[in-house]
């Protein structure tokens, strides 16, 4: 099968990542083999290419959204049969201990993101691939593989960050930062989905018209001077109720100070960089609520594709390329311009 593979590190994708032929993957009793149609680049790409924040099995297919159809299933196997459409969950945990019996997969001690922290040659972006029948969820046939693989990593960790953890709700102020990006696009659906009042930050004039379409109801630029300012503005001085986070370093004490009193700052990422500070005032003054997340769990993923399926929640696509120009979609993310997602098709070269 064809593959997207990189043997050593580089800050640049062009010089490393490459086309090759390499064996099929060999099935195990508990897991099911797919024809991936779809794969969706995410930052952990990237992260994987230059070697930092942390190393990764080499060789390496990078890839952890990915859509298609069962080839093959593992003896194991009860759920799925050959024939069925699936999107990939990447939260890979050991399902036995006690964050997992209780749900929490995402807080797994053995947990790895598959795609990033898996292999040698264990990722989405490959014209196959295995796994386990428990990180695997049937597609609604109303569902194109290439809005599957665009929502399933990205808009469930924005679900988890917001539903699971800052538990928002209706009538409440949400700042979702980056409006533009793969989980930005995302957020802001579903906060209108629970009713929330949304305020949305973009890097470019030209994206907020884009951000209003999808529900926003009030857009601003965040690379200009005052842009925390207008937000104050807007909220008449009161702050807003929850803010979902992951541009990092660059803004993260101008959120802490948006926050109104007993506010939530959910951060999944940190995209300029993790060395911040903030002004402890905002958060003991305050009884300011900071919390991390990544990923999320298998019921999480289901109630995200179940308001995909119905379509409360768009994805929303920026570029769909052809497997051979693979590599293309790392320089796109690295650039940073896309709004939305970008899509490969491993089958289309």
């Amino acid at each position: 099968m064809k593959a997207a593979v990189f043997r050593e590190y580089s800050s640049d994708p062009l010089q490393v990542v490459k086309i090759e032929d390499v064996d099929l993957p060999e099935l195990k009793p508990n897991e099911v083999m797919v024809r991936i149609e779809a794969a969706s680049y995410n930052y952990n790409d990237i992260w994987a290419i230059r070697g930092e924040p942390t190393k990764v099995p080499m060789p390496h297919i990078s890839g952890s959204d990915a859509a298609g159809v069962v080839t093959e299933v593992g003896e194991e196997v009860k759920r799925l049969k050959v024939g069925d459409r699936v999107v990939s969950h990447s939260n890979m945990s050991c399902r036995l201990c006690g964050a997992c019996m209780s749900g929490r997969e995402f807080d797994c001690p053995e947990r790895k993101i598959w795609g990033f922290e898996t292999g040698p040659l264990w990722g989405g972006f490959s014209q196959f691939t295995h796994l386990p029948e428990t990180n695997v969820l049937g597609v609604q046939d109303n569902v194109a593989f290439n809005d599957a693989a665009a929502v399933s990593m990205a808009g469930l960790t924005v679900w988890h960050a917001l539903v699971g953890r800052a538990g928002i709700h209706p009538g409440q102020v949400v700042l979702v930062m980056g409006g533009r990006s793969g989980v930005g696009s995302i957020g802001i659906q579903i906060a209108k989905l629970f009713g929330c009042d949304v305020i949305t930050t973009v890097g470019s004039d030209d994206q907020e018209g884009k951000c209003r379409e999808l529900g926003a109801d009030f857009v601003v630029n965040h690379r200009r001077e005052g842009w925390s300012a207008k937000i104050r503005e807007y909220t008449k001085k009161k702050g807003v109720d929850v803010i979902f986070e992951h541009v990092g370093m660059t803004h993260f004490p101008q959120e802490v100070m948006l926050l109104k009193m007993g506010g939530t700052l959910v951060t999944s990422g940190a995209t300029t960089g993790y060395d911040s500070r903030i002004d402890l005032r905002f958060l003991f003054f305050r009884g300011t609520n900071l919390l991390g997340a990544t990923q999320g769990s298998m019921a999480e993923l289901q109630a995200l594709m179940h308001w995909v399926g119905r379509g409360k929640i768009k994805a929303v696509v920026d570029t769909v390329l052809p497997f051979s120009s693979v590599v293309e979609g790392h320089v796109m993310m690295i650039k940073g311009k896309q709004f939305g997602k970008i899509i490969t098709t491993p089958q289309k070269l």
